[in-house]
């Protein structure tokens, strides 16, 4: 999903709550449902269809169930009967409007956020996620296939023994950890168009500057308006006191607000960079015109001695200085060059041209 601050929400006034209806952008893409199986001693990586997903909970080990394709209402209503998820939680996994929240509903925990990653083009992506942490089970919703979870599926294969025999609450961790370490990523690419952007303003400010400069200005305000929420709900897994949440792996939500802080941090950092920037690009212009004009008033003051004495001799009387000498003309071009010259070189002295 493009990154865009203020976006059109498609959910119909009136409607009941729980109901999913998906507020994204258009998606022409297929659904597809991954289970990873998982302990200390085994793992299994498969697509399952929407039949099997039945026979999940009888499975042994850990397991993450990764759905893709959360425009389709009727699957995740489906999967919402397959789990005993609640209405309102199914409606805030389609509403990809819902700012980033956490929220404890007994027999599960529920927790939304914002996940960014940067496109082969350089372009910045955001997508809507949610997590469904139950006993048994962590099932994630996610909007379109690609994510940024390819370290935590390659620590678990390769048998990371913290991953492998920890729980489902250690594997949420993993994967927000590697969303938030997502932000630094994102926050970095936009330093680096930053700093492009300065040199390309320095050498010859154009429009399509502030074009640049307004696009990454919305996109900082989108990261920034993602991770704000998130520096409140962390530390309320703490409170929550669910049976979901081993006390051992509390430090870990703890280091990933510590995170979320230094985020937060760097994105005002770059908010103010930015505002920065249009005053330069507007000193830079306003640099740029005063020079144009000092040219002109330099060759407006040169020309009036010029066009003086041009005035001077432009006039009908009989009797002026030279007029019959055969060299009175070559006379006056040359004082009129000498006095160019003269004004010319008084302002070289003075470093005014």
């Amino acid at each position: 999903m493009v990154l865009r601050l203020f976006k059109k929400h498609s959910k119909k006034v009136g409607e009941s709550p729980g109901t999913v209806v998906y507020t994204g952008d258009v998606i022409d893409s297929k659904t597809s449902l991954q289970l990873i199986t998982y302990n200390i001693d085994f793992f299994q990586d498969k697509e399952i269809t929407l039949d099997g997903i039945s026979t999940i909970l009888n499975d042994f080990g850990m397991k993450w169930l990764n759905v893709v394709g959360i425009h389709k209402p009727e699957l995740i209503e489906n999967i919402g009967r397959q789990f005993d998820i609640h209405p309102l939680v199914l409606e805030d996994i389609a509403n990809t409007s819902q700012q980033p929240k956490i929220e404890d509903y007994s027999e599960l925990i529920f927790a939304t956020l914002k996940m960014f990653h940067m496109e082969s083009s350089g372009e910045i992506k955001m997508e809507h996620i949610s997590f469904v942490l139950k006993k048994n089970i962590l099932i994630s919703f996610q909007e379109i296939p690609g994510d940024v979870f390819e370290p935590v599926r390659k620590r678990i294969q390769v048998g990371r023994k913290r991953l492998r025999e920890s729980g489902h609450d250690y594997l949420l961790y993993s994967l927000m950890d590697a969303i938030v370490d997502n932000y630094f990523l994102v926050l970095l690419n936009i330093g680096e168009k930053i700093d492009a952007l300065k040199k390309s303003i320095s050498s010859n400010a154009k429009k399509e500057d502030l074009i640049i400069l307004d696009k990454l200005q919305e996109e900082i305000a989108v990261i920034q308006q993602s991770v704000e929420p998130l520096r409140k709900i962390i530390p309320e897994l703490d409170d929550y006191d669910s049976p979901l949440i081993e006390d051992t792996h509390s430090i870990y939500f703890r280091d990933l607000h510590d995170h979320i802080n230094q985020i937060s941090s760097t994105t005002y950092a770059v908010k103010d960079k930015l505002s920065s920037m249009t005053d330069f690009y507007l000193s830079v212009v306003s640099n740029r015109t005063n020079e144009v004009m000092k040219t002109l008033a330099l060759v407006a003051t040169i020309c009036v001695p010029i066009t003086v004495v041009a005035g001077i001799y432009g006039m009908n009387f009989q009797y002026m200085p030279e007029l019959s000498s055969p060299l009175g003309y070559p006379a006056v071009l040359a004082s009129m060059a000498g006095i160019a010259l003269s004004l010319f070189g008084y302002f070289r002295r003075k470093k005014w041209a």
